[in-house]
């Protein structure tokens, strides 16, 4: 999605920010749908959280998503957190 979206936000003084109509459309973002905020370097990601986790994962042993790959992401995951925690 690299270059797709090129759209910009205010920040309120409350520090809200507003989703671009098209995003909300495109990922299904309705109100109360919850969002992650990853900080990578200096890049903000913006990533939409399914409404049931469980069900969004569901089905996924049944193709080539390993028990190996899913360590490695958690891995990967934690290393990041880990990260956080010693920038706080």
């Amino acid at each position: 999605m690299k270059g797709e979206f090129g759209m910009k936000s205010k920040v309120t003084t409350r520090g809200q920010v507003s989703i671009p109509s098209q995003i909300r459309k495109r990922f299904n973002i309705e109100p109360e749908s919850r969002v992650d905020w990853i900080v990578e370097a200096n890049v903000i990601k913006v990533v939409p959280l399914p409404k049931d986790p469980v069900a969004a994962f569901r089905g996924r042993g049944s193709r080539k998503y390993s028990t190996e790959q899913f360590i490695k992401e958690r891995r990967s995951e934690r290393e990041r957190e880990d990260g956080k925690d010693k920038t706080i």
